[in-house]
């Protein structure tokens, strides 16, 4: 479980976080949304200690991430980030076998080898496993990036907006893998989406952030109502239930 209690958070003086207290069990795939500068990425940084607290309190299976060693801290969970950073001359391979570094310290082993040939296959990267970085579309290296977080082993899995430059097919294709990955009871997903039918599609539950607070919390159609909607982003939008789920009609005029 992760346990957030109190956690406040400012940049430069101006509030980010302003009291957050939360629960996310271990299992299921919960989605974060929210306009811009809700503070979803910076919660996600806290829980994963890219940013240092500042008050209140975060904990990862009873694991204090101000004060759990990080080799410790990164066998539990990993976060890609949605600034990923240059790349360099690297291969797809070697992008997602930097995911087992906690485990090899560098040494590769055969069970290193073996979880990075299933990212690769897991994430439809094995025909572009030699191909360096800079030769890949924009999707393309985001599943890079992701099949590396993902190599990591890790019972929590925090991915900040991985459907950036993906087109609608790979999109998709890659909700579907991390559902698969879930219900297979293998991790537990925490992702920050835009697009909130792609988290009223896959996730089990969304948190819905505005101005640093968690405004609603629940299932997709528990959230994703008219009036929710319209506190959170500012306009009116319609909802309509399709085979049992919900789809937010949020282009409309």
């Amino acid at each position: 479980m992760i346990e957030i209690e109190g956690v406040s958070f400012a940049h430069r003086g101006t509030p980010v976080l302003r009291d957050v207290t939360v629960s996310l069990p271990k299992g299921g795939l919960t989605a974060l949304i929210g306009p811009n500068g809700a503070g979803k990425s910076t919660l996600l940084s806290l829980v994963a200690r890219l940013q240092p607290l500042q008050s209140g309190r975060i904990a990862v299976d009873g694991m204090p991430v101000d004060r759990t060693p990080g080799r410790l801290l990164a066998r539990s969970l990993t976060i890609m980030r949605q600034d990923t950073g240059p790349v360099g001359r690297l291969t797809v391979r070697e992008l997602v076998g930097f995911g087992r570094f906690p485990h090899s310290r560098g040494r590769q082993t055969a069970e290193d080898h073996r979880h990075i040939d299933a990212s690769l296959e897991r994430f439809d990267l094995g025909d572009l496993a030699a191909r360096g970085l800079d030769t890949l579309s924009g999707g393309q290296r985001q599943r890079a990036f992701v099949a590396m977080a993902f190599c990591q082993g890790t019972d929590y899995l925090l991915l900040d907006e991985p459907l950036n430059n993906l087109d609608p097919m790979y999109g998709r294709q890659m909700m579907r893998h991390l559902r698969d990955v879930v219900d297979g009871g293998q991790r537990t997903v925490v992702i920050v989406l835009h697009d909130i039918n792609y988290a009223a599609a896959y996730a089990d539950r969304i948190l819905a952030m505005k101005d640093g607070r968690i405004l609603a919390d629940g299932t997709p159609a528990e959230v994703l109502t008219p009036d929710r909607l319209e506190a959170l982003f500012g306009y009116r939008m319609e909802v309509r239930e399709f085979e049992g789920r919900v789809h937010v009609l949020h282009h409309g005029p």
